[in-house]
């Protein structure tokens, strides 16, 4: 699908990182962008930042009521939605068993939960006009997950399931659907757990948004399957798919052996 004038998108998790990154790269393009997060005030300050006329709404993913709300006002105001991101994401590190529940629903609710409401109510206007590319952000969490991000792990390989299947079952409808897994990006995901991140985080090796958005975008573009960001990403994938054990071996001597401490 080319992405240009006349591309209207819809990105969730729009106010910050990844999205952030993703609306500018688009608005450059002379796409309509249809920015949608819990802080409004963020969205509006970044809408009036980027390049062209665009459209901030309140939404939070965790409410159905909210996230149709939001893709139906922009379909409507900007005339439909050919490029649609499910890009909101939270995360809250440390180890399963000290986890509070709330902490581990809330991921649920809105890393998987929430990227199941965005596609539900906004495929249909793609499906109508046979045109559009569905992006899923997941991460390299999903492809092996991490001690002390078990939860997050687990929401990011739901996206990533849900992903492969659906863009086979996509075939043949005009619209098609790219997963992407980041690695580390610098974003402002941990900035609420700074003081509590694993040992085996290295958040100074983080790699810029900016970079990772033209990704996207060339991926769209070209209606490839998946995007791994750093390629490290797809490295420890075909590691990992291989043998475990040497995924794990891998991961030791890369982030230490808090990364994986069992090596059965």
């Amino acid at each position: 699908m080319e992405i240009g004038p006349g591309t209207r998108a819809f990105i969730t998790g729009a106010s910050r990182g990844i999205g952030a990154s993703l609306a500018l790269a688009l608005a450059e393009r002379g796409v309509t962008v249809g920015l949608a997060a819990r802080s409004l005030d963020q969205l509006e300050a970044l809408s009036a930042s980027l390049p062209g006329e665009h459209f901030a709404y309140q939404c939070d993913v965790r409410s159905s009521e909210s996230v149709k709300a939001a893709i139906d006002r922009f379909a409507d105001e900007a005339g439909g939605i050919e490029l649609l991101v499910a890009n909101a994401g939270i995360t809250h590190y440390g180890p399963f068993r000290d986890e509070p529940l709330d902490n581990a629903l809330e991921m649920s609710e809105i890393n998987w939960h929430g990227t199941l409401r965005t596609v539900h109510y906004g495929l249909p206007y793609m499906l109508d006009r046979a045109r559009g590319q569905v992006v899923v952000i997941s991460s390299g969490a999903a492809l092996r997950s991490f001690p002390w991000a078990a939860v997050y792990g687990g929401t990011k390989a739901a996206q990533r399931l849900f992903a492969e299947a659906l863009r086979h079952e996509l075939s043949g409808t005009g619209v098609s659907l790219t997963t992407v897994y980041p690695g580390e990006i610098e974003t402002t995901l941990h900035a609420h757990e700074r003081d509590r991140m694993p040992d085996w985080y290295r958040g100074s090796d983080a790699a810029d948004p900016s970079h990772l958005a033209a990704k996207i975008i060339e991926a769209v573009e070209e209606d490839r399957r998946a995007v791994y960001f750093p390629p490290i990403v797809r490295l420890l994938q075909l590691v990992h798919n291989v043998s475990p054990r040497a995924g794990d071996a891998l991961l030791r001597r890369l982030r230490g052996g808090t990364a994986a401490p069992r090596r059965d």
